[in-house]
């Protein structure tokens, strides 16, 4: 039955991608802001007195017809063999291991920073998002085939959000729209996060659904680019994860390695955690939250985790 959904999504794929990729804009976003303004008026009509059971009744439907659908598009994805279990190696994660590969991908961050472009105020910048973009659709073509045997459809659909202004105050940094197969990401993020979460975004296109699964093809895909934005993009998120694992059993390594950060990575570093104070609130509380909750119910670790994908980049970097 996996291999049944594995086959019809890239079906639904390729045919969404060829209808809605020519489009600028987000039609799954158009669809979201349809579809909010039925519930609404939906639950303001079952408010009043008058109506209910028919109001209640189109509620009902339109919930089951909506989860109905995402999940033959997408949810039992979730239920695919692991990246894992393709691995020769499946040793559990080594403290040790991840300090000696955090010190590699410092040198490599250091290195690749040089190459990249800046703002007038010293923090890395974009010129050529495009050039990225398609990038990441050639590097889809070159991963390994024991890891990823996906088709690739060559057909760029990856598009900034509609909602990019309510997103930078949830902590989401993009979303899969598996309606229409459009990557979505948040283009009002500092520009380290762009790069990296288009080719993560990119990975749900493929058909991997697990979030660090998806974290891991992207990895896959920005390592091993001559495209410096995205190099640098990917390197440095692979970084900060290694260092997030690190940090509880050895703060003092970390806060060495933060200490050792080239001075333009220094400043990248400022900037995502000024943009980060500056947009904390209730909504990231709650976006947090429910994702946690999806995430958990979907055959995942919780949204804070990031075990698997250090499972997964210690496993084959070996």
């Amino acid at each position: 039955m996996i291999s049944f959904f594995e086959e019809f999504f890239e079906f639904q794929k390729k045919i969404h991608q060829t209808v809605f990729s020519w489009l600028p804009f987000s039609i799954g976003d158009i669809i979201y802001i349809l579809l909010g303004i039925i519930l609404l008026y939906s639950l303001i009509a079952l408010y009043k007195k008058t109506n209910r059971s028919t109001s209640l009744l189109r509620i009902l439907i339109i919930v089951n017809i909506f989860y109905f659908t995402y999940q033959i598009f997408w949810g039992m994805l979730y239920f695919q063999t692991p990246i894992i279990k393709k691995l020769s190696r499946q040793d559990p994660p080594e403290l040790n291991r991840a300090k000696k590969l955090a010190l590699q991908y410092l040198e490599k961050c250091k290195a690749t920073r040089t190459l990249v472009h800046e703002d007038h105020n010293g923090i890395f910048v974009v010129t050529n998002l495009k050039a990225v973009q398609q990038e990441i659709l050639f590097q889809q073509t070159r991963l390994p085939q024991y890891i990823s045997n996906k088709k690739v459809t060559q057909i760029l659909s990856i598009k900034p959000s509609l909602f990019k202004n309510v997103m930078n105050f949830t902590g989401i940094l993009g979303y899969y729209n598996p309606f229409t197969a459009e990557a979505q990401y948040n283009s009002k993020l500092p520009h380290t996060f762009i790069p990296f979460t288009t080719a993560h975004e990119s990975s749900h296109q493929l058909g991997f659904a697990r979030e660090q699964e998806a974290n891991f093809i992207g990895y896959l895909i920005g390592i091993h680019s001559n495209n410096p934005d995205l190099k640098y993009s990917t390197e440095y998120f692979t970084l900060k994860s290694l260092l997030r694992f690190i940090v509880e059993e050895d703060p003092e390594f970390v806060k060495s390695v933060i200490q050792n950060y080239s001075p333009g990575m220094k400043r990248d570093r400022a900037y995502e955690k000024s943009f980060i104070l500056r947009h904390q609130g209730w909504l990231d509380d709650f976006f947090g939250f429910t994702n946690n909750v999806f995430l958990k119910s979907n055959q995942q670790e919780g949204s804070v985790t990031y075990s698997y994908f250090i499972d997964l980049l210690l496993n084959y970097e070996k």
